[in-house]
């Protein structure tokens, strides 16, 4: 079958009524513009003859359940299908308290969004004919009650069928938390590997199994398609933080019947009060860095002192705002032998030592 279709990806909305806004003055992102941003994008999307819109997760600020009926009521008012997945912000509980909506309420808001059965928060749906999405929950509480990025078995048996039962389709899997890793080390660090999927091993074999090759998630705030064995993961920006992305992808099948993937990723360069919005983030950024800069520095691998860590910091500022923009190349030629070698491996450099420069526009070949 050849298939040609246009869609798009919109990450980490974290969508903020004005009168659910909370103070966080430490935080990366802004949701102050996430009503404004998200209205800018949908207007041009409108105009693209979208078949399908995704948007893998943290919906909300959140999970208050009047952000989430705002993002719904405004979802449906879209001339294309919407399909969306729970992040860890949209379900910050198991059960709903006084703020959030609980674990197993989400898909009874988001039933027109791809959630046929409100009792289950995975699911499958046929895009298109040949075409099929599964969209998966990453979501899930430890004895203790801790939210933690995992599949659960029951989850990961019904994907099992389900990836037998359309095994002769194209499929596209939508996830919150990464699966592939994004960062060098991203899933052995700390502070890496809350934003990767605890049994990401176990979904990349079944899914490499079957010939599933494209997975797109959100989570992590920066733009970056990362490769494993067979498997793109294409993590898409959050669009309250800079640089403020999405994604807008064709699917191409040529005349040799060659299947290809071309993404372009516009960003939203101002907003309502927010002139320079790229400018005033990304500088919000680099000035709420320095305590991640530090802990990257001091703890493993590099384990540097604190009095060393401390003059290289500022030369870090940007590090993080660079990371999110994607496309990054790196030269940290001032610094230790060691710290060079780290920083630096988070270039978007191949292994052949030439630039990769394929976390925003570019074609993969499928």
């Amino acid at each position: 079958m050849s298939l040609n279709f246009r869609f798009a990806v919109v990450s980490d909305l974290h969508i903020a009524l004005p009168e659910t806004i909370r103070d966080r003055p430490n935080q990366f992102h802004l949701v102050e513009v996430s009503i404004p941003a998200l209205e800018l994008v949908l207007k041009h999307l409108e105009q693209l003859e979208l078949d399908f819109l995704l948007l893998p997760g943290d919906l909300t600020q959140d999970g208050e359940p009047e952000n989430h009926a705002w993002l719904r009521s405004r979802l449906l008012q879209l001339p294309f299908p919407v399909y969306v997945v729970p992040g860890n912000h949209d379900v910050p509980t198991l059960l709903p308290d006084e703020r959030s909506i609980g674990l197993r309420d989400f898909p009874h808001y988001y039933r027109n969004f791809g959630y046929d059965n409100p009792e289950q928060l995975y699911y499958t749906r046929q895009l298109l004919p040949g075409v099929q999405l599964i969209g998966l929950n990453s979501n899930q509480f430890d004895e203790q009650g801790k939210q933690v990025g995992r599949m659960d078995d029951a989850q990961l048996s019904w994907l099992q069928q389900v990836l037998t039962d359309v095994d002769d389709q194209l499929v596209l899997v939508m996830i919150h938390h990464n699966v592939v890793e994004h960062l060098p080390g991203q899933s052995r660090h700390a502070l890496g590997r809350r934003y990767m999927l605890e049994n990401a091993p176990v979904l990349l074999q079944m899914l490499q199994d079957s010939g599933v090759q494209l997975v797109f998630t959100g989570h992590l705030h920066v733009q970056d398609v990362a490769y494993h064995e067979g498997i793109y993961d294409i993590t898409t920006g959050s669009l309250v933080s800079y640089p403020h992305p999405y994604r807008i992808l064709n699917f191409r099948t040529d005349a040799q019947n060659r299947q290809s993937l071309q993404i372009e990723s516009p960003r939203v360069e101002a907003v309502p009060g927010w002139s320079k919005l790229p400018q005033v983030s990304r500088q919000w950024m680099g000035d709420r860095s320095g305590a991640f800069m530090f802990k990257l520095l001091t703890e493993a691998p590099l384990n540097m002192p604190s009095s060393e860590a401390e003059k290289l910091t500022p030369s870090l500022r940007d590090f993080w705002p660079d990371i999110a923009n994607g496309d990054a190349l790196f030269d940290f030629s001032h610094f230790p032998a060691a710290a060079r070698r780290y920083f630096e491996a988070f270039s978007a450099i191949a292994p052949d030592g030439t630039p990769a420069l394929i976390d925003n526009h570019t074609t993969l070949l499928l």
